[in-house]
């Protein structure tokens, strides 16, 4: 019977279980029916778990086993598909994802064994795994959990599989980086510990909760898994909270298991970056509460690690970058040889200034015009940049008079710059059309499901060439991936979310998005990531509007032809940026006694500024609300909505003028707001 703290519904055969309380039954006294029971929580693997199930019956062991499966709310009807394949496990369903933690103390209440084994779906035991740790664990009392070596598909060591407590230094050495600098090194790699063997068994701070075997009695001793955790953090705080009531963490090399790691994460819309972050800062601010200097510590390590994030995604354009600095400075060479006959012409107060100078603004006319981190490069652009380039130093000369040494050589430098980098962009476009003569293109295709009948049409009928892999198609409307969606002639990937999480993944080369609505701020996720992907984008109703749109494509050297979310672009990010920092500066110091009377009449506005400045905020962007969609653009002291009466300020109408904002962006939208903004507080 269930105790009064949970409620227990069964339909069809499976137990479902609604709401639960789990403190009481955690801290009751163990039944020991089995040896050992394993808890798993499943989230949309059904064919992972299909093969985690699959190894646990092939484990050759003598022992009494209890599987507990505890599914948070999945979609991929993984219950009912294993159910009848694993008769002797114990399926339970939530009505809710609960996140890890919950479910997991959820499956806690339900074990029966002398230790229990929590391990993810997306794992596969060896053959001895259950045996090898049962009687490590017998052998030693002193060990309360215990992990094995888990490795990675390849059969590389995966390091988070046993980990030292982050405490100051060692995040200090993990967030900047010391740890893979030095992985030999005892003082900076103590999180990862990559200076001990992984064929050694010895005690360690912390497991990783794909694999935790430990001893029932003392997991309910210490309540299981600290529920604040949804997801990440939860096995760092239970290890913890383990040493600090007198026990043994250990890991024990002579046995493992496979891990295809974030499995779950992939199929879910649950934002894993964010909940990760937020483990941190909970596990920092629960046993580190009285250190400021950590939490301070761990934002700017988070902080700089984002940026780094950032900055990887447009890894490609790097060298481009620099090979197009390097064509500008030797062209520059060339130049002063041929007007003065020395490859280094200018006086020598101009060196190196001018090599810096041209590098810098040639790169930011280059960015300016789009040439880089947006997708393709193209010749047209790589020529307006360099337009760009030569009326701004021009017009340099005429302020710094000492540097005004002959416009011939800059024109030269500009003309040479050119044939160099189009000759070069030519060459690599060459080169990737050879290489690519007999790549199949992979497309697929989002859309509504009572199109995907006509979808597969296309296909058996080969309207769209031979060279094309067909991966599938996305449901865009479905809130929830469904493998019963699938067709005859049509495989059904997942839902749109899905789509989005798993882009760089997918490695698509185009995606088509057929016959549905084609207002683009449905789609503005889709627009940001394919930039950094590669993918392009097309809306089509037909067969026709695909091929022209290919054809457009390629003269223009557009990622899209349909990109108008300029917000999205990181030349009008950066700009956009730099205004802001600017604008707030100036409010902060020459500007200080108006913000503080704006102050008196809005009381967050001081605070709005300081957002400003921080980035939270944006000088003129969308107004704020509660009740509308996520946008690019960032809230603004100016918007559109505040030019409406606050009696007809409705969600209805925030939200079209913050569509129109977005969909509309320019820098000369923000002057005419910025102007009217004036304008309205001198009437």
């Amino acid at each position: 019977m269930p105790d009064k703290n949970e409620q227990i519904l069964t339909r069809n055969d499976s137990t479902v279980v609604n709401s639960i309380t789990t403190e009481d039954n955690l801290i009751s006294s163990p039944n020991y029916d089995y040896d050992i029971s394993i808890v798993i929580v499943n989230y949309n693997v059904r064919d992972f778990l299909n093969k985690c199930l699959n190894s646990i019956n092939a484990s050759q062991t003598n022992l009494k086993i209890q599987t507990i499966v505890v599914d948070n709310h999945s979609t991929d009807g993984s219950i009912n598909y294993l159910r009848n394949i694993y008769q002797k496990a114990e399926f339970y369903e939530l009505n809710e994802n609960l996140g890890f933690s919950k479910a997991n103390n959820v499956g806690f209440t339900k074990a029966k064994g002398k230790y229990v084994l929590i391990l993810n779906p997306d794992t596969i035991l060896s053959t001895d795994t259950l045996q090898v740790m049962y009687e490590y664990m017998e052998k030693n009392q002193e060990v309360w959990i215990s992990g094995c070596k888990i490795l990675n598909p390849d059969g590389s060591f995966q390091l988070p599989c046993r980990r030292g407590f982050p405490t100051p230094w060692v995040a200090f050495s993990k967030l900047f980086g010391l740890q893979t600098i030095f992985p030999k090194s005892k003082l900076f790699a103590r999180y990862n510990q990559t200076f001990r063997s992984v064929d050694e068994t010895y005690y360690i701070d912390a497991l990783m909760g794909a694999f935790m075997f430990a001893r029932t009695d003392k997991l309910k001793q210490i309540k299981g898994f600290d529920e604040d955790y949804f997801m990440y953090g939860e096995d760092l705080d239970l290890c913890y909270r383990t040493v600090q009531s007198g026990g043994k963490v250990a890991y024990v090399h002579s046995t493992s298991i496979v891990h295809f790691k974030g499995e779950s994460t992939k199929r879910s819309s649950i934002n894993d970056i964010k909940h990760f972050y937020e483990a941190m800062q909970i596990f920092v601010k629960k046993h580190y509460g009285n250190s400021s200097f950590f939490l301070i510590l761990l934002k700017i390590g988070i902080f700089l690690r984002t940026q780094l994030a950032y900055l990887f995604k447009y890894k490609k354009d790097f060298p481009l970058i620099v090979v197009d600095i390097l064509f500008v400075n030797l062209a520059l060479l060339l130049s002063t040889n041929i007007r003065f006959e020395k490859y280094l012409g200018f006086p020598d107060y101009a060196y190196p200034i001018v090599f810096i100078m041209i590098s810098i603004v040639h790169f930011l006319s280059l960015f300016s015009v789009g040439e880089y981190f947006e997708g393709e490069h193209s010749i047209r652009k790589f020529l307006f940049g360099n337009l760009f380039t030569f009326f701004f130093l021009t017009a340099l000369t005429y302020f710094f008079r000492d540097f005004a040494f002959s416009r011939g050589v800059l024109l030269m430098t500009i003309g040479l710059t050119f044939i160099l980098g189009s000759s070069w962009r030519m060459t690599i476009s060459t080169y990737k059309n050879e290489r690519n003569r007999n790549y199949k293109k992979r497309i697929a295709f989002v859309s509504e499901s009572d199109k995907f009948e006509e979808i597969g049409n296309l296909f058996d009928s080969n309207q769209l060439g031979e060279n094309i892999d067909f991966v599938g198609a996305f449901n865009f409307n479905a809130d929830n991936i469904h493998y019963e969606d699938n067709t005859e002639n049509i495989p059904i990937i997942g839902n749109y979310d899905f789509l989005l999480r798993n882009l760089s993944d997918l490695k698509l080369d185009e995606i088509l998005i057929y016959k549905l609505d084609r207002n683009l701020e449905k789609f503005s996720d889709l627009f940001s990531k394919t930039l950094d992907s590669g993918s392009k984008v097309y809306f089509i109703s037909n067969l026709g509007e695909y091929l022209s749109s290919f054809i457009i494509s390629k003269v223009t050297s557009s990622p899209t032809i349909l990109i108008n979310h300029k917000l999205i672009l990181p030349r009008y990010k950066f700009i956009k940026r730099i205004i802001d920092i600017s604008s707030a500066l100036l409010m902060l110091s020459l500007g200080l006694p108006h913000t503080l009377i704006k102050n008196r009449k809005d009381k967050k506005y001081l605070k709005k500024t300081l957002y400003v400045l921080n980035g939270k905020y944006s000088l003129i962007g969308i107004y704020p609300s509660e009740n509308i969609r996520n946008y690019n653009a960032k809230p603004g002291l100016m918007n559109l909505a505040e030019f409406s009466p606050s009696t007809e300020r409705s969600n209805e109408t925030i939200q079209k003028l913050n569509d129109y904002y977005e969909l509309n962006y320019s820098i000369s939208l923000d002057f005419d707001i910025f102007i009217k903004n004036l304008l309205k507080r001198g009437n």
